[in-house]
């Protein structure tokens, strides 16, 4: 470094310190005291190396400090040199006076500077007090060779101390913690050299245990190769128990002033690896985003035809595992995509914000992949998904409903068939033609029985038809089978009817002809007929089905056949009537001896078939009270079910509303820090984790219900659907709140903003922030939705209006215009509403300090020694590896003759980063 060099250097240091920040010399230079005598030999040789370093640069140099500057000369040479500005015209006589006039206008021009001498007067120096000298030099030092080193706004001493710390802070065996003892084994002033030029000294061969040569090595390098000369003796800075800290912060700052310009392109060098870091940061962000909203649209874009298919399956087995696919769906494939989706949109808030904070244009994703769209998208898939789990339940009771029909059909056509079996035969019989007077009776007798049974039957083939039109209505799968056979017995009962009107008018032809007829078969087959009607009637009752939903309802239908008498009770008179009947007739017969025909000539209905059908009544009663018994149990299992599953619902369901509310008064608290806000909410958040075994329950309970056909339950206004909502905004809100003050935490911290400033912004936000929201009937589940929704929005934003009057309230003089600029800069989107994050940006951005495109231009400049363009070489010096990388695979080549082949523009590089030109 040359002297004009120096005296730049010099001058310029002098004119950033003011005099108030001057460091006042230190107290230990008081006259009364005495140097310990190795700090004062240490101090000589340091000082007398430190002076001579500037006086050769004006051609002379001292041996005896204490003796050479008694004149006040050199004194004033040394000033003028380092300071870079001329002294007063020294007196040239060699009386005392004129030493004396020469001192005191070197001390003058010290004061001039801003420096308080203590203690210090031109006397000793001509006298030659060593203690005096040393301490004057010490402050000429302090003054012009220290005081302008500031590291992160520290004192100079604290400042060179960090410096040290800094560059010695990756080498083995160093640790800088003063000026003295720190300074011992020579390896911290090795690690220094080797920092900034590691081709001078082999560091790795260095060992703690030879401090001499580690110091002599350093002296031997500095004074070659660093222009520093040697200040220091190896010898005495080991064998003093503490070496002297001036003389060691003399000596180590001369390394500081060294090596200011490598310093100088490191800092240029840090600053453009913060910002590609944070560029590349933010791509990767970006790309995370663009494929987890890929991969989320694509699943609602294959899952909403699945849920917007209602083919429906002809059996309940198949219908029944439709519900289990869906309920599968539920449980196991929806949850992820739902921590997907609040993930998504955490990510995309985080990503917005660390592009605001570091002065970079806002992230667009892809058309067709905004969180509006991916919200809109969710929207619809949960609209679809709700009308799909009604169609599958309305399905299931179709199903139900036609399978209980199709039976009920099968078990009175096999009933009506068993009847009509052999009718038609028998009605087409000319059996009268041949037969006698009685045989004719009998015949006739036995025909209007036969009308009778007809018109008894009646009643069954109308249900048949009714079933079967029912069946039809209801789309029954197999309509075609159902249809065939009702219109087979419909064919078969209006031939039946054509055959016995027949036979009727045939009869009646004859019947003149006969005279007589047993009246006691004639009244047995009258009696008998109904009789067997009713057993057939009771019997088919008994075997009846019947479907309830309800624990009234299966009571209500036990009370009717409770309340019914017993059936031996009401028949028995019948049957015994009858088999009198019958009795009387072999008794008139025994009596008589009247020859009796083998079977009644006017009904098929033996004495046995009526004793056997009223056996079979007899014991379908038990089995009917025992199938109402089990149908209670089921009925009183489903009921506890109800219970069960309302007594948690109505625990859940407030429960959740009560954590909404208090995550939204967590979040707009202003009495703690943004810290102590994120604590409360991280403990919500796991006390809500905690809480899931609880909804995973009711899950449970909700499955056994809906196994068990259970639809309604009117225990609770709550159903599972309103839970999984709650639940599920509960969970978003949560995670949506941790994310807003995670972002306002990264806003405070990188613009700057105090705590009771943040404060202040939040109370204001606060009062115009209101909920648009009205509460409806308590108990109504969709009301308790919607206040969920609303509550989960509380917090989050302003319309317009409502930021205008906040920014009135706070002093803002606000015109139409003015109004409209502001809004381009808190809702850039047009969105309609102001976000508080937007809020906290627009109240803090004069103030905010953020990297430029001409920062980074600079930098760059820096390190492409002022040209306009740069080489890879010089990237890949003085950048790591991955930033050098990055530049060099972004930049564009350099458009101009001045520039060697390969070179690169960094100055549309640097632009680019933030925004202002396309790569």
């Amino acid at each position: 470094m040359t002297a004009i060099e120096t005296q730049v250097q010099y001058n310029s240091s002098y004119l950033m310190i003011s005099s108030e920040d001057y460091m006042v010399p230190e107290e230990d230079w008081d006259r009364d005291l005495l140097l310990d005598p190795a700090w004062e030999k240490q101090q000589r040789k340091t000082f007398t190396a430190w002076c001579n370093s500037h006086l050769r640069k004006a051609g002379t140099q001292i041996e005896n400090i204490e003796e050479d500057f008694r004149n006040g000369l050199k004194l004033m040479l040394l000033l003028e040199v380092i300071s870079g500005e001329r002294l007063p015209k020294p007196d040239k006589g060699k009386m005392r006076f004129h030493k004396i006039a020469n001192v005191n206008k070197a001390l003058d021009f010290i004061s001039s500077k801003g420096v308080k001498l203590v203690s210090i007067g031109a006397e000793e120096i001509v006298d030659g007090n060593v203690k005096m000298t040393l301490g004057m030099i010490w402050t000429i030092i302090l003054r012009f060779a220290i005081q302008d080193i500031s590291i992160e706004e520290t004192s100079a001493k604290e400042g060179l101390l960090l410096w040290c710390q800094r560059k010695t802070a990756p080498y083995r065996n160093v640790n800088v913690q003063n000026f003295h003892i720190s300074w011992k084994d020579g390896l911290a002033l090795c690690a220094l050299i080797h920092r900034h030029r590691p081709d001078l000294i082999d560091y790795s061969k260095l060992r703690k245990d030879d401090p001499v040569g580690n110091l002599n090595t350093a002296f031997e390098v500095a004074e070659k190769f660093l222009d520093i000369p040697k200040m220091l003796d190896a010898e005495d800075i080991v064998n003093t128990p503490k070496p002297d800290e001036k003389a060691i912060m003399t000596y180590v700052s001369c390394f500081y002033h060294a090596f200011a310009g490598a310093e100088q392109a490191e800092t240029a060098a840090n600053r453009i690896c913060k910002v590609l870091a944070v560029n590349q940061e933010n791509e990767r962000l970006m790309e995370e985003y663009e494929k987890l909203a890929s991969e989320l649209l694509e699943w609602i874009r294959r899952t909403i035809p699945w849920l917007e298919n209602r083919v429906a399956e002809q059996t309940m087995q198949a219908m029944q595992q439709k519900l289990e696919d869906f309920r599968d769906y539920r449980r196991v494939h929806k949850p992820p995509k739902v921590q997907e989706k609040c993930q998504l949109e955490i990510n995309f808030n985080t990503l917005q914000t660390k592009l605001r904070l570091s002065n970079r244009p806002a992230f667009m994703p892809s058309e067709g992949k905004m969180v509006s769209d991916i919200a809109n998208a969710w929207k619809g898939l949960e609209q679809v998904e709700k009308g799909y789990e009604e169609w599958l339940l309305t399905e299931i009771r179709r199903l139900e409903r036609l399978d209980h029909l199709a039976e009920k059909f099968k078990q009175k056509c096999s009933l009506h068939e068993a009847w009509t079996t052999g009718k038609q035969e028998l009605l087409s019989l000319k059996d009268y033609e041949s037969a006698s007077l009685i045989e004719i009776r009998a015949l006739m007798r036995k025909h209007e029985a036969f009308e009778s049974d007809l018109a008894a039957h009646q009643d069954r083939v109308e249900q048949i038809a009714a079933i079967a039109q029912e069946l039809n209505e209801l789309d029954y799968h197999d309509a075609a089978t159902i249809n065939a056979r009702c219109q087979g017995i419909c064919d078969q009962w209006d031939n039946l009817g054509t055959l016995t009107q027949k036979r009727r008018d045939s009869l009646e032809r004859v019947e003149k002809l006969c005279e007589t007829i047993d009246q006691l078969y004639l009244e047995f087959a009258k009696r008998a007929a109904p009789f067997n009607n009713w057993m057939d009637g009771a019997m088919e009752d008994l075997k009846d089905m019947f479907i309830v939903h309800s624990i009234e309802e299966i009571q209500s239908l036990k009370a009717v056949f409770s309340q019914t008498p017993p059936l031996h009770l009401l028949a028995d008179k019948e049957r015994v009537a009858i088999m009198g009947i019958q009795n009387e007739i072999l008794k008139i017969a025994q009596t008589y001896g009247i020859k009796v025909l083998g079977e009644n000539p006017y009904t098929v209905i033996t004495p046995q078939d009526i004793i056997n059908k009223w056996e079979a009544v007899k014991q379908l009663g038990p089995m009917r009270d025992q199938i109402l018994q089990e149908e209670v149990a089921r009925q009183q299992a489903n009921e506890r079910l109800r219970r069960q599953f309302a007594a948690q619902a109505n625990i859940i369901g407030p429960w959740i509303q009560t954590k909404m509310e208090e995550i939204s008064h967590v979040s707009i608290d202003i009495a703690g820090s943004l810290e102590e806000q994120m604590n409360n909410l991280k403990q919500y958040e796991q006390n809500i984790i905690n809480y899931k075994s609880n909804i995973d329950k009711l899950e449970g309970d909700h499955q056994l219900s809906q196994e068990g056909l259970i639809f309604d339950n009117k225990h609770t206004n709550y159903t599972m659907e309103h839970v999984r909502v709650g639940w599920e905004q509960l969970l978003t809100t949560i995670a949506r709140t941790i994310n807003e003050v995670e972002n306002q935490i990264l806003t405070r911290d990188a613009k700057g903003i105090s705590q009771e400033q943040l404060n202040e912004f939040r109370a204001s936000f606060n009062h115009f922030d209101r909920v648009r929201y009205e509460p409806g009937p308590v108990g109504t589940c969709d009301i308790y939705v919607g206040y969920l929704k609303a509550v989960s929005k509380r917090n989050g934003m302003m319309d317009p209006d409502d930021f205008r009057a906040c920014l009135i309230s706070m002093g803002y003089d606000l015109g139409e215009v003015e109004f409209a600029r502001i809004m381009t800069l808190v809702d850039p989107n047009n969105t309609g509403v102001v976000t508080f994050q937007a809020f906290i940006d627009f109240m803090t951005r004069e103030t905010a300090e953020t990297d430029t495109a001409e920062q980074v231009m600079a930098s760059f400049k820096i390190l492409a020694s002022d040209k306009t363009y740069i080489t890879v070489e010089e990237l890949k010096r003085e950048l790591p590896p991955e930033q050098a990388e990055y530049c060099i695979s972004r930049m564009t080549r350099y458009v101009g003759s001045d520039a060697p082949p390969g070179a690169l523009d960094y100055t549309s590089f640097s632009s680019a980063l933030y925004g202002e030109s396309d790569l």
